[in-house]
């Protein structure tokens, strides 16, 4: 089975990654807090998939599942991002209850 090669395998576990971004970018988005939030932990898996793109880039023939790297660091990015936005909301929410 040709299909049956190693980006088949590869595809899937990009796939499998990928459908949990989207689960955490929305509760990063309805909590609106950064607590529980491992910056470390995105940020690691950020350079995972840069170096998976690099990979992908050096090989001789390029394959589907680099567009499946670059939409998987694309939503690790807005996690990173929403991790900053929530943390700016954390400090505002515990900057009006000092005040209170």
């Amino acid at each position: 089975m040709d299909f049956l090669d190693s980006n088949f395998f590869e595809m899937l576990f990009l796939i499998c990654f990928g459908v949990s971004w989207p689960i955490n970018i929305v509760k990063a988005v309805r909590s609106r807090t950064a607590r529980g939030v491992s910056l470390g932990f995105l940020v690691l898996i950020f350079m995972g998939y840069v170096f998976g793109i690099i990979a992908k880039l050096l090989e001789e023939t390029l394959s589907y599942t680099l567009a499946l790297y670059v939409i998987n660091i694309a939503m690790v990015a807005v996690c990173i991002v929403l991790y900053f936005i929530n943390r700016h909301h954390d400090a505002q929410a515990a900057s009006s209850k000092a005040l209170a």
